[in-house]
């Protein structure tokens, strides 16, 4: 499983880091490079669906 560390900005594979730094996992190295754009994306659309719900 491959990692993205928030604090180096690099790719990870295995658990290398403390999960403070941490976000994954990801099944690719790509997945894992592309995590902050992947995480934006998620929380903008959980923001959509909370005010569609409101």
């Amino acid at each position: 499983m491959f990692w993205f560390n928030l604090k180096t900005k690099q790719v990870e594979h295995g658990l290398k880091s403390s999960s403070l730094d941490r976000i994954g996992p990801f099944h690719t190295e790509a997945e894992a490079k592309n995590a902050e754009a992947t995480v934006r994306a998620r929380s903008e659309e959980w923001t959509k669906q909370d005010h569609d719900e409101d």
